[in-house]
């Protein structure tokens, strides 16, 4: 159990890796939704902000894992990052997990959406664009927004909470933290806000017992990018089963979402099993150390 002690010199740290999150988050996405109004504005048919947003992500990413200014910081920040390989068959069955867990999430949105009216997501009207352009529009934002908390909430924040309170209460802090971000620009409504909450603390233990946001990546992309495509656009014409009545469809999302919830727990379970030994040797910074990485520290 983690004394009173040791926790309080480790709170500024907390503070500051989630001050630095939120400014990753919202840059990010401050950066993109300009990139794409100009991008659509202007030229369409060239979708050359996927290209510039790919580069910034790329600096980003470069920079958040320790490259570059300063170097006394490199280490710091490529251990904040957690963006560590891991073994296939661990990648594997976290990927795996995850994408369980992802359709039951879609299971269960469509079943709250059918149960609570929830302010519909602005989405650009895609039909007028070219098919290219909003392929590849829909995949840098489904990559821009899973890079971004990954590296800024599942890394940076998130790391520094487990060094602080433990795993367990840190998925949670965060995920406390970040549905109701999410839930201030999508609508304050309690199924909206309970979906995040379930979200973020599936990405959160996936993080956790990996002790790697790769993963993470992964199934966040993936999963933006089923909803920006799939899900979200067909949300209008989703009729309450108050107005309605519960359809055979109602049903069987039902099923969906309970049928792969309790297979991704015990999909979880087993990651769980595989990777105790990457959660149980801490080093001199609080970082669990991983025998097998082969990604050699930051030179000073």
């Amino acid at each position: 159990m983690t004394s009173k002690r040791s926790v309080v010199p480790r709170v500024p740290m907390v503070i500051w890796t989630g001050l630095v999150a939120i400014v990753v988050a919202l840059g990010t996405a401050g950066i993109w939704t300009g990139l794409l109004a100009s991008n659509l504005r202007s030229s369409p048919a060239i979708p050359w902000a996927v290209g510039v947003m790919a580069l910034l992500l790329w600096l980003l990413w470069q920079y958040l894992g320790g490259r570059w200014a300063p170097r006394r910081t490199a280490a710091a920040r490529r251990a904040a990052l957690r963006a560590r390989p891991l073994p296939g068959p661990v990648l594997a069955w976290a990927v795996g997990a995850g994408l369980l867990a992802l359709v039951a999430l879609a299971g269960l949105w469509i079943v709250l959406v059918r149960l609570v009216a929830v302010p519909a997501h602005t989405l650009p009207d895609f039909a007028r664009y070219p098919p290219l352009t909003v392929a590849l529009v829909l995949a840098m934002a489904a990559l821009a927004g899973a890079v971004a908390e990954e590296a800024g909430f599942r890394g940076y924040f998130q790391g520094a909470l487990e060094r602080t309170v433990g795993g367990p209460a840190a998925i949670l802090i965060a995920a406390a933290v970040m549905a109701p971000a999410h839930a201030l620009t999508q609508g304050f409504v309690w199924p909206i806000v309970l979906f995040y909450l379930c979200v973020d603390t599936m990405l959160g233990l996936t993080a956790y017992l990996t002790q790697s946001i790769r993963p993470g990546l992964v199934t966040h992309s993936l999963g933006l990018l089923t909803f920006f495509a799939l899900i979200w656009p067909r949300d209008p014409a989703r009729r309450l089963v108050w107005d309605s009545g519960a359809d055979p469809w109602f049903w069987i999302h039902s099923v969906q979402a309970f049928l792969f919830a309790a297979l991704a727990l015990l999909a979880f379970r087993r990651l769980a099993g595989m990777t105790a030994h990457l959660r149980a040797a801490p080093d001199d910074r609080g970082v669990p150390a991983i025998a097998d990485d082969p990604v050699p520290p930051a030179p000073s």
